[in-house]
């Protein structure tokens, strides 16, 4: 008897998310360096700001969808839906902890 690791909800896995939320982090990342060091170059900070928000809409649904599936925890969604639209590196650190409290590979047979 074994369990995946990741629990599916067609398309919508823990890895897909995961690496969902590290690049919405990396749009952020880029808007950050845009709008604070680099003197609001646009249409750039424009883009990449539009992408954040647009992105943090989809990770909220998509995260608040897998939560009520149980593929990813209620914690790790609300920290994606509140906390995203501030910062998404709350999202991904929140990925990083539940990745490692999972349980790797697959389970022992009961006796």
């Amino acid at each position: 008897m074994s369990r995946d690791p990741s629990p599916r909800l067609g398309p919508l896995t823990f890895t897909r998310l995961k690496w969902a939320s590290f690049g919405h982090s990396c749009v952020y990342l880029g808007l950050l360096v845009c709008a604070f060091l680099a003197s609001k170059p646009e249409p750039l900070t424009f883009v990449l700001g539009l992408s954040h928000g647009i992105l943090w809409i989809l990770m909220s649904l998509l995260c608040i969808t897998a939560a009520r599936a149980r593929v990813v925890s209620l914690r790790l969604a609300v920290a994606v839906a509140v906390l995203g639209g501030i910062g998404p590196f709350f999202g991904s650190y929140e990925f990083i902890r539940e990745q490692r409290a999972r349980p790797a590979g697959p389970l022992a047979p009961s006796r």
